[in-house]
């Protein structure tokens, strides 16, 4: 075996966007990986939606939250990024984060460059890449035939997801992106809104046609520990798979992580509050269509529930490195 095999760094490639993805990234980016995050560029809602309509540029949220998740610097600068105005006539509501991205898009007139020059000012550990170098606006078709437009309006529509589908339908990716995604050793979907984060980036259909070429990866899919009211109510895990079948047409994945750990009762129940409650794990239905589980206490609880970014992050490290040893 040559040092050159010994010492390589595994390449992971992370797709979603929103809360979840930031968090997991926090505990990826202490592991020894090459870590290349790619995310939505659907949002339309609070600050984002502003500066998307205002400035015709993509929405800067979730890319500003996994570029601070990915930061290697001090906790007061990651904080500023994440600073958010609570006055001032057109400042409020917006974090100083995305009104940077917003700038520095304004000054090259590209935000794919923006993205590249903040991430290089705050060190990121890795590659930070939108999905798409436009915005993109999300659609869903409800099971009663109605349209909802906007990737904010559908779970406030609260009705049952029959679809969701992008426009334009044909957008074209980075083509570093799916560079990244064909070179991985491995590709990891989730956590995040099923409808609105994860299943947006899988409709791009040059990203998920990359997934598909790469043969060698292990494909991993971490699962909500939580329903999202107005996406998932209700659902199990299977039911996740299921919907991210339906919409690609193939089964992308090896291995499920999911959080088998009890949630304490009164943590249920303030869950229950907003419609909201554990993802149950269906293990007939998710090992029956061929998928490996890996199952844990994966869950911290402050404010709210949270994936253990430490515990999670040292599974998905061992089952790549456990992969790679496999493919050698």
């Amino acid at each position: 075996m040559s040092r050159a095999n010994e010492t390589k760094v595994p390449r992971i490639v992370v797709m979603g966007g929103g809360t979840g993805l930031s968090v997991m990234l926090r505990g990826l980016k202490e592991k020894p990986l090459d870590i290349t995050a790619i995310v939505t560029v659907a949002d339309d809602g609070g600050s984002s939606g502003i500066l998307r309509s205002e400035l015709h540029m993509p929405p800067p949220g979730d890319i500003r939250n996994v570029l601070t998740a990915l930061a290697d610097v001090e906790p007061l600068l990651s904080n500023m990024l994440s600073y958010r105005f609570s006055n001032g006539s057109g400042l409020a509501g917006h974090s100083l984060g995305n009104l940077i991205l917003a700038a520095i898009t304004d000054i090259s007139g590209d935000f794919v460059t923006a993205v590249r020059e903040l991430s290089r000012v705050f060190a990121v550990r890795g590659r930070v890449l939108p999905a798409a170098d436009q915005a993109v606006v999300l659609h869903a078709e409800m099971e009663d035939g109605s349209i909802v437009t906007g990737e904010s309006k559908i779970p406030e529509a609260r009705g049952k997801i029959k679809r969701i589908f992008l426009e334009p339908e044909e957008v074209e990716p980075l083509p570093e992106a799916c560079e990244a995604i064909r070179e991985a050793d491995a590709i990891l979907i989730g956590p995040g809104s099923l409808y609105t984060s994860i299943i947006p980036n899988l409709l791009v259909p040059k990203l998920t046609e990359s997934v598909l070429a790469n043969k060698d990866a292990i494909k991993i899919f971490v699962c909500n520990v939580m329903t999202q009211p107005g996406e998932t109510d209700n659902y199990t895990v299977s039911d996740h798979l299921q919907a991210i079948y339906d919409h690609v047409g193939h089964h992308l994945f090896d291995y499920v992580i999911v959080n088998d750990g009890e949630i304490p009762a009164q943590v249920q129940d303030f869950y229950a509050e907003q419609g909201a409650k554990p993802v149950e794990v269906d293990w007939d239905a998710v090992t029956g269509q061929g998928y490996k589980v890996i199952a844990d206490t994966l869950v911290l609880f402050r404010r709210y529930l949270r994936h253990d970014a430490d515990k999670l992050s040292q599974h998905i490290y061992q089952l790549v490195q456990n992969w790679n040893l496999r493919k050698r």
